[in-house]
């Protein structure tokens, strides 16, 4: 399995901290916040990894992370020349990933408690379609919020920001895919605000009964506001996984 790290953006809620520097180098605890996921990733025993990230940013990633060497891991470079949506950056890494090969992508902005081995384990052994993780949450009409199946461990749909929630949960930036999600990409509209969005390839999976999923335990966050930004860099004052 291989791994895709997404990490363009332009971190618009982190400013002025993101006038000078990517949001995914910013310090959380002793790191920058990219070295968790990479971390992560290690931990769970995956170790070819494509990180995609702006032009402007790809030369203040080597300098942190090089090839990934001294990381433990090999990491390859893909620029998204402009932002267009999760899943065209996906699509960038599509070069670099083998037919047949599954992957799993991770924003570069969440953070979490829980390994990822079991997650991975898990998909390796799912015979067919996608999985997502997914996580509780108080006010899940901030995110994409999955209706689920009532039996099972499938998804029936994906509903962004839904002024009534059909459940408790959001959508992590945790997803893992089969090869075939990039023929779902090609065949994916921009959004209406000129995006190829992450959860209408997902709900391809779930319209095909093809997209699982599991809860993820313990504390998670995705780093994208100033609280979020602090809550994070309390959580991880210690070492790396």
């Amino acid at each position: 399995m291989k791994a895709v790290i997404l990490a363009g953006g332009t971190g618009t809620r982190l400013k002025p901290l993101t006038f000078w520097n990517n949001k995914h180098l910013l310090p959380v605890g002793r790191y920058p916040m990219i070295c968790y996921g990479i971390a992560k990733l290690r931990e769970a025993g995956i170790r070819d990894i494509v990180l995609v990230t702006s032009r402007s940013a790809i030369g203040d990633f080597a300098d942190v992370l090089g090839s990934g060497r001294d990381w433990g891991v090999s990491i390859i470079y893909r620029v998204q020349e402009e932002a267009g949506g999760i899943a065209q950056a996906l699509e960038l890494a599509n070069p670099v990933i083998l037919p047949g090969e599954r992957l799993v992508v991770l924003l570069g902005d969440n953070l979490f408690e829980q390994s990822l081995r079991p997650f991975a384990e898990a998909f390796e052994r799912q015979s067919e379609g996608a999985m997502v993780l997914l996580k509780e949450v108080q006010d899940p009409r901030r995110y994409g919020v999955p209706k689920l199946e009532e039996e099972g461990s499938r998804i029936a749909f994906i509903e962004e920001k839904p002024e009534a929630p059909l459940s408790p949960y959001c959508v992590t930036g945790i997803y893992f895919y089969p090869y075939e999600v990039f023929d779902i990409i090609d065949k994916v509209k921009p959004s209406e605000r000129g995006e190829m969005e992450i959860t209408d390839v997902n709900n391809v999976f779930a319209r095909n009964l093809q997209l699982q999923y599991r809860i993820l335990e313990g504390w998670w966050t995705d780093a994208g506001t100033f609280e979020s930004l602090e809550e994070a860099g309390q959580q991880l004052r210690g070492e790396l996984p």
